[in-house]
């Protein structure tokens, strides 16, 4: 029914503002059921006072006294009731208004004026209350509570007020309700926009990141899948003109030669076949390479885990490349201790630690160097860092996206197969560029 997560989100809003007016409707209620009950106890205790005061007046005088009954009268009106007394003939002594009529007029008026009562209402009756003397009745007193104009302004304040409250902080509840429910379905709204674009082609759509709350990290979140997406749609686009390029140049070599042999322009013979079996060669390694790929990004390669004592690993690859860097001038050093382990396929880590010499040795000069660092931290570290060039800034988050060449060139796939085999050994691998210039490649391989 209710589609529009806006229109949700004001539905909800509405409803606690709704729940809290009702609170202090509730809340109002309480205070005065509890406000009416303090005023009856303390009119209970008034009227026993003044019981008591009439019964002592009674045993004072030694009978009934209309002087003495009027001074409690009055005393009577002063605390709010309205005052009869019966003899125990049923016959009335005094009443109020006699009371008033024995004092003087000032005090009358003082009184009147002190008292200030609303008066009775029709439908309103004294309540009779028995009055004894050493267990005697001796007769009895209707009293009739007159409503203080304190209590009665209060009992309306409370009135006015609430009404005051349900209109305008309702009416604010709803305002606010509207503001923050456009507030919240905002950047979700925005979500939804640029995710629709995104879904019809438009990749480069960026939704505004406004505070640090969840909804700003799912938008950051967002942005860099939004630039993630556009980076491998790039890198898409680049894979087949990358690809044609590492695949015209031993084609279009093997077409000519086979051209010039056709029209007699080269003789069939070793040496020309030799050039056409490099050419086929060179092919091969291309589409091995993608064949490589793909089948470490499936991770369809069978993982042979042992637990390898590194630095003799390490030395056994040192002295196959050894010659290689020592024909380009540059130094290979291992830093590892003797207890370092690590668990992983030996041909796979193989793989992963010549991939990373390689590139090392292609990006550093004559006369630089080479190292190899194995440590342990909860589990096998190794770094391969060079004092080479480093990587560009641009080029660094990329490095490990397939076919991404940067500057150096090359079919890009070489260190997304390294990734590919590290995350299979279940590790990590980053890079950085180091202190002094150069790069290290840092492997984190778990036990």
């Amino acid at each position: 029914m209710f589609k529009s997560l806006w229109l949700k989100f004001l539905l909800l809003l509405i409803v606690v503002s709704i729940t809290a007016l009702s609170s202090a409707l509730l809340l109002r209620d309480l205070m005065l059921k509890d406000f009416r009950g303090y005023i009856e106890g303390e009119r209970e205790d008034r009227i026993d006072w003044i019981t008591a005061s009439i019964e002592s007046s009674y045993d004072r005088q030694k009978g009934w006294d209309k002087k003495d009954l009027s001074e409690n009268i009055t005393w009577a009106l002063l605390l709010g009731f309205d005052i009869k007394v019966y003899d125990d003939k049923n016959r009335l002594l005094i009443d109020t208004a006699q009371a008033l009529d024995i004092q003087s007029d000032n005090v009358t008026n003082r009184i009147l004026a002190l008292s200030k009562s609303e008066g009775r209402g029709a439908d309103e009756k004294h309540v009779p209350y028995p009055l004894f003397l050493d267990g005697e009745q001796i007769g009895r007193m209707e009293a009739l509570f007159l409503n203080p104009q304190k209590e009665s302004v209060f009992i309306s304040r409370s009135n006015d007020l609430l009404l005051v409250s349900l209109v305008a902080l309702g009416g604010l509840a709803i305002l606010i309700s509207i503001f923050f429910s456009r507030r919240l379905t905002s950047p979700i709204k925005g979500l939804t926009k640029a995710a629709e674009e995104i879904s019809g082609g438009n990749l480069k759509s960026r939704v505004s990141i406004t505070g640090k709350d969840e909804i700003a990290r799912l938008s950051d979140a967002f942005n860099r899948m939004a630039h993630t997406l556009e980076m491998q749609e790039s890198l898409r686009k680049k894979v087949t003109a990358n690809i044609a390029h590492e695949l015209r140049t031993p084609i279009s070599a093997m077409r000519g030669e086979l051209e010039a042999m056709i029209d007699g322009l080269l003789p069939v013979d070793s040496e020309n076949l030799e050039s056409l079996h490099e050419e086929i060669a060179r092919l091969k390694k291309i589409i091995d390479g993608i064949e490589e790929l793909a089948q470490a990004e499936a991770g369809s390669r069978y993982m042979n885990k042992k637990l390898l004592q590194v630095k003799p690993f390490m030395e056994g690859i040192i002295s196959r490349l050894k010659l290689l860097f020592a024909e380009k001038g540059v130094a290979l050093e291992l830093i590892c201790a003797e207890d370092v382990r690590v668990n992983a396929d030996p041909d796979r880590l193989s793989q992963i630690i010549i991939n990373l010499l390689s590139n090392a040795l292609k990006a550093t000069a004559g006369g630089g160097c080479v190292r190899i660092k194995a440590i342990y931290e909860k589990g096998a570290v190794i770094e391969v860092q060079d004092n080479g060039k480093g990587i560009s800034k641009d080029d660094m988050p990329y490095i490990f996206e397939r076919f991404y060449r940067g500057q150096k060139g090359g079919l890009g796939i070489g260190l997304t197969i390294v990734r590919e085999l590290v995350e299979a050994h279940g590790g990590s691998i980053k890079a950085a560029n180091a202190e002094g210039g150069g790069t290290v490649f840092r492997i984190e391989i778990p036990d």
